[in-house]
């Protein structure tokens, strides 16, 4: 599996709008690994930041690619992406900016 991952983040590596990454849970990335509740490995989570989700589609390259290709992009966040958000995180995000 990790060289399809490798190959999907080198596809994604300029991407402005998705973030393709590997973290490693034994290492320095363990604080995150616990914060999304990582409890094995591999581990796929994709989404928002504050609403991570456990992917459970294929694990071939040509799985990841389909997968990242109609669901990986932009999402509700400041600047040109605050169209996306909801009636109840616009004014939040707003708020903040100012």
């Amino acid at each position: 599996m990790k060289p399809d991952w490798d190959k999907l983040m080198d596809d994604f590596k300029d991407s402005p709008t998705a973030l393709v990454a590997d973290v490693d849970c034994t290492a320095a990335g363990q604080p995150l690994c616990e914060k999304y509740e990582v409890r094995g490995y591999p581990s796929i989570k994709y989404g928002d930041v504050g609403d991570m989700k456990d992917y459970q589609g294929g694990r071939s390259y040509e799985d990841f690619k389909k997968f990242a290709d109609e669901s990986l992009g932009p999402s509700c966040g400041p600047g040109e992406n605050l169209e996306l958000c909801d009636a109840e995180t616009k004014p939040k995000i707003e708020a903040y900016i100012k």
